[in-house]
């Protein structure tokens, strides 16, 4: 056996680098990561979603049709008439809440699935949909729970505070609840923003690290301490940049709308060309915005996953696990233990304070330290030196010669 060490390739790099990242790495990395495997990401949102929106149209628009539909065989002002009416709009608008629902549950299995891809694709995996959705079925039940107590708390909040308007409204003055109402309105944006950020890393460790509803709620309050600011800052980011885009979007379409309703309907009758033109347009319009809406929840999940890997680096030494799985995994081992759990809530090991870059704190971990150093044992006394003696020059003999004014015997002989 040769007694030379092994050669081990250099680990695969993944999406991020192995170390606590920046607000511009994490942000950049968000759009990034869609190139890693576009068909599950971009593919599987896409798919799921426009299902979920063709689902929400089609089945509110089927309901609201047969329910209206009845109308017809009715008497106009009649109490039947009132009450089929009545009966038609609210069906409506429960079926709209029952498929919104749906769709809510379906964005978040697109959501999960991101999660999941995403943390394989900073370990440089590419795992098959199939794969991907084994590894997150079993938090699925948590994932909704926990997306039906937030509606259920949202709901509850914007009940309570909307009938204490409408007390006040009733009975201390109107322009009160007019005034009261805009405070509430401003209020609640700040409050969205903090809580949303506080309560952003939940999904990631419902997946990732398996745990209840309850201890993925500590975690991501706990997590997110000291990583607040530039959460917040990527999310804003994100939402105001696809808002725009959006926007922007739209707009070119409109005009499109116009143009052709001009063309096939120059008098401005609603003819069949027009009819043609207005559901062409529609219908690029609602592709448009469904490629983006899409491409957005990809990103928002990827910034999210970005986030709390970030957050678990700084706080629990996270990238040090990754790290020793992806070279222990290149090496050839098997049966290695997940990553994402194997410590944690450990406190990190204290990083170096030394700047590597000018201008950018270092990242490198301080490594253990230094032993005490052990005082060396006192040498002993060294012996004086001998005093020199006087120095004893050896006799020359007569047939010695020396140039002139050379000293010979100690004697200057020079003329």
């Amino acid at each position: 056996m040769s007694t030379n060490p092994t050669w081990t390739p250099a680990p695969r790099p993944g999406i991020i680098p192995l170390h606590p990242l920046t607000f511009g790495a994490i942000l950049g990395r968000s759009f990034a990561a869609l190139r890693h495997n576009p068909r599950v990401l971009l593919g599987f949102a896409l798919g799921v979603q426009g299902l979920v929106y063709l689902l929400l149209i089609v089945g509110v628009a089927g309901i609201a049709f047969l329910s209206f539909s009845r109308l017809d065989t009715l008497q106009p002002g009649s109490d039947d008439f009132d009450a089929v009416a009545a009966g038609s709009t609210l069906m409506t608008a429960l079926s709209g809440l029952v498929l919104g629902l749906l769709a809510m549950a379906m964005q978040i299995v697109v959501q999960a699935v991101v999660v999941s891809e995403v943390a394989h694709a900073v370990l440089a995996e590419k795992l098959t949909l199939g794969a991907l959705w084994r590894r997150v079925r079993p938090a699925l039940g948590r994932l909704i729970g926990y997306a039906a107590l937030v509606f259920v708390a949202i709901a509850l909040f914007v009940t309570a505070v909307g009938a204490a308007i409408v007390f006040v409204g009733t009975v201390v003055a109107p322009a009160l609840a007019v005034v009261l109402t805009i405070l509430a309105f401003l209020a609640a944006i700040p409050l969205y923003l903090w809580l949303s950020t506080k309560l952003l890393l939940v999904p990631s460790t419902l997946i990732l690290e398996g745990a209840r509803i309850g201890g993925a709620v500590a975690r991501s309050w706990r997590l997110v301490r000291g990583r607040f600011w530039p959460a917040l800052g990527i999310i804003v980011v994100i939402g105001l940049l696809f808002g725009t885009i959006s926007q922007v979007v739209s707009v070119p379409f409109s005009l499109l709308g116009g143009g052709l309703t001009t063309v096939f309907s120059p008098t401005g009758e609603p003819t069949t060309g027009a009819i043609v033109g207005l559901v062409i347009t529609l219908g690029l319009t609602y592709v448009v915005t469904l490629l983006i809406q899409a491409v957005a929840v990809v990103v928002q999940a990827t910034a999210s996953v970005l986030i709390y890997i970030d957050c678990r680096m700084r706080h629990e030494g996270l990238d040090i696990d990754l790290l020793g799985y992806v070279e222990a995994r290149d090496a050839g081992a098997t049966h290695l233990p997940d990553p994402w759990t194997a410590h944690v809530g450990r406190p990190a090991p204290p990083r170096a304070a030394a700047p590597t870059v000018p201008g950018q704190p270092s990242l490198a971990y301080a490594g253990p330290p230094a032993p005490p150093a052990v005082p060396a044992p006192p040498r002993p006394p060294m012996p004086p030196a001998p005093s020199p003696g006087p120095v004893e020059r050896p006799a020359r003999s007569a047939t010695d010669w020396a140039a002139p004014g050379a000293e010979v015997d100690g004697a200057d002989r020079s003329p």
